[in-house]
């Protein structure tokens, strides 16, 4: 099974950036629509972005206009860039796809202070 594995993370201050990576063990992300997705500990895991096979970009209301989600498929490499960040944006981040097929990575830890 495709293995995904996210880095980037770190701790940054608020009003600041970071570009999260994930990487894919093999060819997925052609062939599905890939997703960003965050969660908060005693939270639910929530769904962050969305890029479809044809490369068109969703964002949720939360993060529209400060993240941007685009991928390298000849590198198997998908990314969020984030900036603007707010403490809000605290969460450890994960790939996947929108579908949720794949077990998930350990995921990137993204803290923002202010």
């Amino acid at each position: 099974q495709v293995q995904l594995v996210e880095s980037g993370g770190g701790l940054v201050q608020a009003g600041g950036t970071l570009r999260l990576s994930c990487a894919a063990s093999g060819s997925i992300f052609s062939l599905n629509d890939m997703a960003w997705y965050r969660q908060v500990p005693g939270k639910q895991r929530e769904l962050v972005a969305t890029i479809t096979r044809s490369g068109s970009t969703n964002y949720a209301d939360a993060v529209k206009g400060r993240f941007t989600f685009y991928r390298d498929n000849g590198k198997n490499t998908m990314y969020l860039q984030m900036s603007s960040l707010k403490p809000e944006d605290t969460a450890v981040y994960y790939c996947n796809t929108l579908q949720i097929t794949h077990k998930w990575g350990q995921g990137t830890q993204v803290t923002v202070y202010s």
